[in-house]
């Protein structure tokens, strides 16, 4: 009717959903994808790794596409997995956690980036062995963040974080000491390993027991030290 005001419709900004997955993260993976990309160019299609050295034999072979294929594969399941968690955190609790899973995530799919391009490098003969320079910078940063978690003293933005609290000073401090230890061994290994030069084989392997490893070590201790 003429005269009537209607229902005044305003439009308020959307909030966008919190993610654990950046701009940077999506970076590693097209750079991954483009080397994959590359070395299936460039890499003949028979080709096979040698991922394992038995004396001056090679007694472990990954064909060409199998072993190309992990990489870009592993990081769209983490960025996907981690994607899936941000949503399932509230802000509070994600505000919290990002400063340590977001440099979590960027070291894994930068690991899984550097084994990428040492199979580029590989495949097309070159001498420079990027894996285990890869294994060297991985064990340098376990070794530091074994330092740093041995140290680490408690307060509510510092340390591990688990879904579950951990409520007493000592259950926290144990905890820490154990994965700082954890993390200075398994730096010390890949170093070893990347020393001894077995292959790439038993080098990524190493990679995978250690990322995978620690977090779930540190998970268990947490759980096993509640009551304390």
């Amino acid at each position: 009717m003429p005269g009537s005001v209607g229902p005044v419709i305003t439009k308020s900004a959307a909030t966008p959903m919190p993610s654990l997955v950046t701009r940077f993260h999506l970076l590693i993976l097209s750079v991954t994808l483009a080397i994959t990309a590359v070395a299936v160019l460039r890499i003949p299609e028979g080709f096979l790794f040698a991922a394992h050295w038995q004396g001056s034999q090679a007694d472990w072979l990954w064909p060409r596409d199998g072993a190309l294929a992990v990489a870009p594969l592993l990081q769209a399941g983490l960025m996907l997995a981690f994607h899936i968690l941000g949503r399932l955190l509230t802000l509070n609790h994600l505000a919290k956690t990002r400063h340590i899973l977001d440099p979590a995530l960027t070291l894994v799919l930068a690991v899984a980036a550097a084994c990428q391009l040492g199979l580029l490098f590989a495949g097309i003969g070159s001498d420079l062995d990027l894996i285990r320079f890869a294994g060297f910078g991985l064990a340098a940063t376990l070794l530091l963040l074994g330092v740093v978690l041995y140290s680490a003293e408690r307060h509510s933005y510092g340390g591990l974080r688990m879904p579950w609290p951990v409520p007493s000073d000592r259950a926290w401090v144990l905890v820490h000491r154990i994965s700082g230890i954890a993390a200075g061994v398994a730096g010390a290994g890949l170093a070893g390993l990347a020393w001894a030069d077995p292959g790439p084989g038993l080098l990524i392997l190493g990679f995978a027991a250690s990322l995978i490893g620690l977090p779930l070590l540190a998970g268990l201790v947490t759980l096993a030290l509640r009551r304390l």
